[in-house]
């Protein structure tokens, strides 16, 4: 692999000015999601439910329901930028065969690709506090950490997305790892309901899901209740960024480079 400098930050500012011409457009998903999400599930949904159990107390469902929001945001972003957003410039656009063709070299341009999906979450979540906290659900200034959780995770997510995207011969084929990747965590990763709620060996296998650990640690930031799962899950993404981000320089290296 080549070396990395601080060039990579030319292709986040070329990937910011391309958003910069339809960001309307990107502002609608995270503003409009949660409220929908809120207004189904907090209204509707939380009258049959009631209050839920969580770490040895009982919040709302509509509480427990709104760290999970801003965990898949920062999911769903990070890892749609770094797989359709990527490969369409890399294959359809031959965006990366001209940046190769610059000094930038290929973990620069693969390392300001997955800055970008980052900073995407970044802005997504911040998006999605604001509206949060017009229903009273996230306690200040805790809330302000979610900010660098959210880059932290769109990091981890970016780079596995980066991952497939070394891997996939062809764009239809994304909806393998959506569906096998991605739809799993969004069921069971603690995001609808407790893990408790699962049986034995389904708690077992959502903890080795990566956005079980970022709700988990969502939803010791909103709701203000810190226990070892948040450590622990905080620690887990640390170890699992510093595994894919690498791994995904790897792989693009071997793809664009023949």
């Amino acid at each position: 692999m080549s070396a990395i400098s601080g060039r990579f930050w030319r292709v986040w500012r070329r990937n910011l000015a391309v958003y910069r011409q339809n960001w309307m457009v990107s502002f609608l998903t995270p503003m409009l999601e949660p409220f929908l999400y809120l207004l189904a599930f907090g209204v509707g949904f939380s009258r049959l439910v009631g209050d839920v159990p969580y770490g040895g107390v009982t919040v709302s469902y509509t509480l427990f329901l709104a760290p999970a929001l801003v965990a898949m945001t920062v999911m769903n972003n990070a890892f749609f930028e770094n797989t359709y957003g990527s490969f369409v410039r890399m294959y359809y656009q031959k965006t990366f065969d001209a940046m190769m063709a610059t000094p930038l070299t290929v973990s620069e341009i693969i390392t300001g690709e997955i800055v970008w999906g980052a900073t995407k979450a970044v802005i997504a979540t911040a998006i999605m506090l604001l509206v949060i906290s017009l229903f009273g659900l996230l306690r200040w200034p805790e809330a302000i950490l979610l900010l660098p959780l959210a880059f932290l995770g769109g990091i981890a997510f970016g780079s596995v997305g980066m991952i497939f995207t070394a891997v996939t011969p062809h764009i239809e084929l994304f909806n393998l790892p959506f569906f096998l990747f991605i739809t799993p965590m969004y069921l069971f990763g603690g995001t609808f309901f407790p893990l408790e709620a699962l049986p034995e060996w389904a708690r077992y296998a959502a903890l080795v899901m990566p956005l079980t650990h970022l709700v988990n640690v969502t939803r010791a930031l909103c709701i203000g209740f810190a226990d070892l799962s948040a450590l622990w899950g905080l620690l887990y993404f640390l170890v699992f960024a510093a595994v894919a981000y690498p791994l995904a320089l790897r792989l693009m290296y071997r793809r664009l480079v023949k």
